[in-house]
């Protein structure tokens, strides 16, 4: 990762709160954002899930994503260079609430995932099974640390329930989650899906964040599916 030598300052201007100033000064400081810059990527998260990829090679050539919570697209970009994603022959799918700027190689799809619609909308954007699903999905923070927690949960709970329906035997779950009451229950309930379940704090997540990333490896279909 380059680092950035100049620590650029930011004047308070009038009308800007203080913690305002604070995060446009950490913004235009923090390596990652200048990197991903650089690179082309639209955000930084994109190296936390180049960082996951280094640690366990879940993207394989050909292989089939999807971005739960992608915008503004980055893990999106991430995936369709890995995979080798094209627009003729799309294999890396996103969906999020908020709108987004296409991805070349990608098939979007504007819609709130939390809505009973998007599940079987989402399929039918993508035409058959997943190889990885991935999701980087969290509520908006209320302040309230415990809120917080179960309504990023219910989230994760969701995608994870996704990623049952159309994971392929063999399949990779990726997702952010935040440290908290409930997190070590859904683990466990992974582990009897999963062969091999980590949790990891990538490099790129801030020190000061108590979010975690839980990479899940080897689904094993059920009877049923």
């Amino acid at each position: 990762m380059a680092q950035h030598l100049l620590h650029v300052r930011v004047k308070t201007a009038k009308g800007r709160k203080k913690s305002s100033t604070a995060w446009l000064q950490r913004q235009l400081n923090d390596p990652y954002v200048i990197e991903a810059k650089k690179q082309g990527y639209r955000g930084r998260a994109a190296f936390k899930i180049i960082e996951l990829n280094e640690q366990f090679h879940f993207f394989k050539k050909g292989a089939r994503v999807v971005d739960l919570g992608a915008a503004p697209g980055g893990w999106t970009q991430v995936a369709v260079k890995k995979v080798s994603s094209t627009e003729e022959k799309p294999i890396v799918f996103g969906i999020d609430i908020l709108p987004m700027e296409p991805v070349n190689g990608a098939k979007l799809l504007h819609m709130d995932f939390t809505d009973e619609k998007a599940p079987e909308a989402l399929k039918a954007l993508m035409g058959g099974p997943a190889d990885i699903v991935m999701s980087d999905m969290a509520a908006n923070t209320t302040g309230i640390p415990s809120v917080d927690h179960l309504r990023t949960m219910n989230l994760i709970e969701l995608a994870y329930d996704f990623a049952l329906q159309v994971l392929v035997p063999g399949g990779w779950f990726i997702a952010k989650i935040f440290a908290g009451g409930t997190d070590n229950q859904f683990l466990a309930q992974m582990k009897k899906n999963f062969q091999l379940v980590k949790h990891v704090k990538p490099p790129a997540s801030r020190k000061d964040s108590v979010e975690y990333y839980v990479v899940a490896k080897g689904f094993k279909c059920s009877p049923n599916k």
